[in-house]
């Protein structure tokens, strides 16, 4: 299959046809009620831990790295103990959404640094781009050739530093925030600058620009559900732009996913603020003595929790932690489950619903 030259974004005129236009109306109105929702939380922290992960679970799954809620929750990537190397590859990927978070929020800016550190930390390793030729993208089932990115380093080099410059100077265009991060991620994918993990690297900085340009405050939409449930449009349009540089489709279908993902990431934070509520009314009423909001926000942003978690947050003994675990389960708010050689206490209404 031909593919046209790859072309600074700026270059690229007319792509905001009237569907794309009335699109980004309905995707904005999405946006902003799910930022508005979120600022809503007093512990902006839990949704990072718990919507990072989610996130984590789905773009990795979109590259055929499968594993299950309850591997995700016993694994903690600080202690780096994983039940299996897929649930490592999903922790390091939301370890890599939150570095690149910090860098962009430090910084304001998303640059080419920034993004090798995000790929470094998904792949664990330091390769940086690719320095030799040989990379191509297969068909998985028909193992044909359906795109050979750029080559040269050279070319790699330097195609990352326009794509770098669009996406740090604001004045290059003057398309929607939306229709950038749209075309931003096809560019991306189309120079594919690293040897392994491109696709994981392009939807964190999806995300990230989002951030970066005050549409989100912060990295929690649940982007890549919508791709993964849609897998086979999001690379046969992918494909389609760099062989007819009809971009009207291609950004609809993005413009979708971000209206779409925005909608459920919502519904799915307000069911969260309402079993956090729930949760409170019941300790506070049930037992009284053990209520904090410390032991609130440990309870929705660990899924699993066990003694350790709370001995770190709450700063208690270890024997008041498992005294306070254990209340919990009597009073229905937790399962306490071993697995292993570890207690481990279940937030079952929370992983229900984050499932």
């Amino acid at each position: 299959m031909s593919s046209s030259p790859i072309r600074p974004l700026q270059e690229y005129e007319n792509v905001e046809t009237t569907r794309v236009l009335k699109a980004l109306v309905r995707a904005h109105k999405a946006l902003g009620e799910l930022k508005g929702l979120a600022l809503s939380m007093p512990n902006q922290n839990i949704l990072l831990s718990t919507l990072s992960l989610q996130e984590a679970k789905e773009s990795s799954a979109i590259e055929n790295i499968i594993t299950t809620q309850d591997d995700l929750y016993q694994s903690n990537y600080l202690t780096q103990e994983f039940t299996s190397s897929e649930a490592k590859e999903v922790h390091s990927y939301a370890k890599a959404l939150k570095v690149g978070f910090e860098l962009v929020t430090t910084t304001g800016l998303l640059t080419n640094s920034s993004i090798i550190k995000i790929q470094q930390t998904i792949e664990n390793n330091n390769a940086g781009f690719r320095k030799q030729a040989g990379t191509t993208l297969i068909n998985n089932k028909t193992k044909d050739i359906i795109y050979t990115p750029p080559q040269s380093e050279k070319v790699v080099l330097t195609l990352m530093g326009e794509l770098e410059q669009f996406i740090n100077t604001d004045d290059l265009s003057d398309y929607d925030v939306l229709t950038k991060m749209a075309m931003i991620h096809h560019q991306f994918e189309s120079i594919h600058p690293f040897y392994d993990g491109n696709g994981r690297t392009g939807r964190i900085i999806n995300i990230l620009y989002l951030t970066k340009q005050n549409i989100l405050g912060t990295p929690i939409l649940y982007l890549s559900r919508f791709i993964n449930q849609n897998k086979d449009e999001y690379y046969k349009l992918l494909q389609s732009v760099r062989e007819s540089e009809n971009w009207e489709p291609w950004l609809l279908y993005m413009l979708k996913a971000l209206e779409v993902t925005a909608l459920d990431t919502s519904k799915m934070i307000q069911d969260l603020i309402l079993l956090m509520q729930e949760y409170k009314q019941t300790i506070k009423v049930k037992l009284p003595k053990i209520y904090s909001h410390e032991l609130i926000n440990n309870l929705f942003s660990h899924p699993y929790t066990k003694n350790e978690f709370l001995v770190e947050e709450l700063g208690i003994h270890r024997n008041t932690a498992r005294r306070y675990l254990d209340s919990l389960v009597v009073i229905g708010l937790l399962k306490k489950e071993k697995i292993g050689n570890q207690n481990f206490y279940i937030n079952k209404k929370l992983f229900i619903l984050l499932s």
